[in-house]
This record gives structure tokens, C-alpha cells and sequence, in this order.
């Protein structure tokens, strides 16, 4: 017998539409009780932990859902399931991935329909993300995402569609595997890395997107209590050089800044020397964080400083987000 956790944390996959077609949080979570389709082999113990719309998800609301998941596993359980709104899914799930020291297999999937639309794909995504982790073959794999067969790594998985069913994708990679009427089926394997128990959450670290004419404004705009900032740059990671005043500002401050690009796919490097290019970017002491999307980055610069690294570890932690 394998014994499954499931933790309801709310969105679409817990929801209902009106006979308007209007979309909201359930009484009831429907999906309480619906494992027949798993056979006797697997015990699924079912838990709403919260009932939030994804939007309403913060990094401590994720780091209380970790530190369940740690006591789950402290407990003997064979592995977890998490549901979750779309919007920030990817969010929540690299977040676990990088604060848990799990082998057990940790999953986390969401739907895109609510329970009673017309094409509804809750229940399957819910049953077939608790084949994935009930099957052994997904132990030691970090925390993955199941949707709509496929089964990808939460570092580099992303929403990709407002409200298609196939919206989430891993731009690049590609899925590491598929899930069979078998269970869970791997065709790549991610490159381990650190994983940070920490037991608090830095606040105010912000995320901004640069556009073209962008100047200090926004940065010189940020509160005092700044502890980070995240920019997605231009091209493979290049900024208007008017931004540089504000930059070098927040610098002084002590203030970590990370680069990506705004870019869905490659990495971001210090390739232009010019003013605003890459090469005087890192001159400055920005951290290039290659591999990661914005919000990703985000939730990688939060939890190094919550596990108290700064300068050169710091750097080397979110630098590189492929190993």
C-alpha cells in the first residue's frame, strides 16, 4: 500500500462556475473523495490546508505548506500531492522545490477549467498527478508538475496560455516525462541542487520588467526597506542606459540585484559591451541568474537571503539556476 497526502490549497481546480459562467471558490472542494480510478494498491489522506485563489498566494503561505510537507514526510508518507491555482503555481512549486530535502515525491498540479465546465480536466490532472507520485520511479526528482499528461521539473515549468488546458510548458527542455496508464514514465533528469530549510521568509524583494526608455524612476521608486530586486532585461540581458543612475543608486545601498531576460527562452549573459550592455551590468555587481523567468528568479532571490547568504555565496547561489 502507498500511502499519498494530498494538500487542497484552492483555485481553479476547487472551483465552480455560476450559470453565468462566473468562476468562484466552492463551499465544498469537489474533488474530496474522487480516488476510484486508483485502485486498492494506493491510500490517499486528503487535506485543505488553505482554500485560496492563486493570486491570494504568498511566500509565507508557501513556506507553511513546505514545512507541512516536511512533517508529512518526517511521518512516513510515500509522497504528496498539492493543488493549486494556475497563476502562481509555478511559483509555489519552485518554492518547494528549492526549501525541501525530500526523496519522497512531491507534486503539484491545478486545472484550468473549474469542476463543472464543459471539459473540465481537475479530476484527471488530480488522478493522474497522484499516479506520478505514487509511482517510485519519481522519488529523488525535486518537486514536478503534472498537467495534461506531462510531467515537468518546477525549476523550469511555466503558464504559458491565459486559459488553455495545455498551458503549462518548459520552454527549452522540454517535459521530463509522461504519465501512462502505468504511472509516471522519465526520459530526462535534472542536475541536483542545494535545497535551503529555511523557517522564514524575507519580505519586500520586487520583480521589474524593463521596456524600451525605461530610466531610474521606477528603481529610485522602491521603499527603503528593499532587500532585492529581480529585472527582466532586455534581449540576453541588456538595460537602457538611463536606468544605470538607479541602479548604482540601489548598489550603494546594498541592495542584491538579479538580471534575466525578458526573453521566454535562452539564458541571460554579459555579452554587450555598451553602455547598458551586459558587460558593464556585471561590472556593477549585478548577479546574472541564468535559466529562470522573472518570478522564478524572484523566489530564488528570496529564499537565498531567507537562508542568510549574501555576497559572493549569494551570487553563486542564483547565478546559476541550471545546477
Amino acid at each position: 500500500m502507498t500511502d499519498i497526502l494530498v494538500l487542497h490549497t484552492g483555485g481553479t481546480i476547487s472551483m465552480t462556475a455560476n450559470a453565468a459562467g462566473d468562476v468562484a471558490p466552492s463551499a465544498e472542494n469537489p474533488l474530496m473523495g474522487q480516488t476510484d480510478q486508483l485502485g486498492t494498491d494506493v491510500n490517499v489522506t486528503a487535506e485543505e490546508i488553505f482554500n485560496l485563489p492563486s493570486p491570494h498566494m504568498t511566500p509565507a503561505r508557501m513556506l507553511e505548506l513546505a514545512q507541512r510537507i516536511r512533517r508529512a514526510e518526517a511521518d512516513g508518507i510515500d509522497g504528496v500531492v498539492v493543488t493549486h491555482g494556475t497563476d502562481t503555481l509555478e511559483e509555489t512549486a519552485y518554492f518547494l522545490d528549492l526549501t525541501l530535502d525530500s526523496t519522497v515525491p512531491v507534486v503539484v498540479t491545478g486545472a484550468m477549467r473549474s469542476s463543472n465546465e464543459i471539459g473540465s480536466d481537475g479530476l484527471y490532472n488530480f488522478i493522474t498527478a497522484i499516479r506520478t507520485a505514487a509511482s517510485p520511479e519519481s522519488r529523488n526528482k525535486g518537486c514536478l508538475v503534472v498537467m495534461n499528461d506531462e510531467i515537468h521539473t518546477a525549476r523550469f515549468v511555466t503558464k504559458t496560455h491565459t486559459t488553455n488546458v495545455a498551458t503549462f510548458r518548459t520552454p527549452t527542455f522540454g517535459p521530463i516525462g509522461l504519465v501512462t496508464k502505468d504511472g509516471a514514465r522519465f526520459f530526462q533528469e535534472l542536475i541536483n541542487q542545494e535545497s535551503c530549510l529555511i523557517d522564514a521568509v524575507v519580505p519586500n524583494v520586487f520583480l521589474l520588467k524593463a521596456y524600451a526608455g525605461m530610466d531610474s524612476d521606477l528603481f529610485d521608486a522602491l521603499p527603503d526597506n528593499t532587500n532585492g530586486l529581480v529585472i527582466e532585461a532586455l534581449g540576453a540581458g541588456n538595460l537602457p542606459p538611463a536606468t544605470l543612475p538607479g541602479l548604482q543608486r540601489l548598489i550603494d545601498r546594498g541592495v542584491p540585484i538579479v538580471l534575466v531576460s525578458r526573453c521566454f527562452n535562452g539564458v541571460a549573459e554579459g555579452f554587450y559591451d555598451y553602455e547598458g550592455g551586459g558587460v558593464e551590468l556585471e561590472k556593477m555587481g549585478i548577479i546574472f541568474c541564468q535559466g529562470l523567468n522573472g518570478q522564478k528568479a524572484r523566489i530564488k532571490l528570496i529564499v537565498g537571503l531567507s537562508d542568510g547568504k549574501s555576497g559572493a555565496e549569494l551570487k553563486e547561489y542564483v547565478n546559476n539556476a541550471i545546477s
